[in-house]
């Protein structure tokens, strides 16, 4: 092949949607911690059959704090589908940027908030098995969502150099699916938390 033909090919522009190798791959991780999530509400569920005590610890907990969050968690994940769909895909930056960015925000809220009820709380993890499990299971949660926002963060910062496009945002794509997954995990631990307590 000529260098004058070699010229007039565009250069590949990355993989992207089903065909990157980062939507597999997020998808084998999303399932493998899903699995983790069964096992620990399973042994919460367990542990609240056998318990002689009282459980929930002070009866079920307030959903001051709780429901909000989950509201915030929510809006969090609308706002990265807003980047997506409108920015990314379309190829628009500002609003690629604004939607990662408020994002981020809603996130990084959530954290405050679940670490200002975790220090209201009248137990500890070391306040027998409701104590443990109650802490094990949103503190493995609110790992997953730290490591979320460092996934947000990266790719706000990508955007911020434009190295997204159009055709070019598979990783978007793939942030987005893992962030969805916290998200949806969230709303499995809070109703098994906070609102099947309530119902008796």
């Amino acid at each position: 092949m000529s260098e004058s033909a070699l010229r007039e090919q565009s250069l590949p522009v990355g993989s992207f949607g089903r065909k990157s190798s980062g939507w597999y791959g997020v998808w084998t991780l999303v399932l493998t911690e899903s699995a983790i999530f069964v096992y620990l509400l399973f042994s919460y569920f367990y542990l609240a059959s056998q318990a002689n005590g009282e459980w929930p610890i002070g009866g079920p907990p307030p959903l001051t704090l709780a429901a909000p969050n989950t509201v915030i968690l929510l809006a969090s994940s609308a706002a990265l589908i807003w980047a997506e769909r409108s920015g990314a895909r379309r190829g628009k930056r500002l609003q690629l940027l604004a939607g990662l960015a408020l994002a981020l925000l809603l996130g990084v809220t959530f954290v405050i908030v679940q670490l200002r009820e975790w220090h209201g709380k009248a137990f500890s993890i070391r306040s027998g098995t409701y104590g443990s499990s109650y802490f094990v299971v949103t503190g493995f949660h609110l790992a997953h969502v730290i490591v979320g926002l460092s996934v947000l963060l990266t790719l706000f910062i990508w955007a911020l150099r434009g190295d997204f496009d159009a055709q070019r945002h598979a990783p978007i794509t793939v942030g987005a699916i893992y962030w969805h997954f916290v998200d949806a995990v969230w709303l499995v631990v809070f109703s098994a938390l906070y609102l099947v307590p309530h119902l008796g």
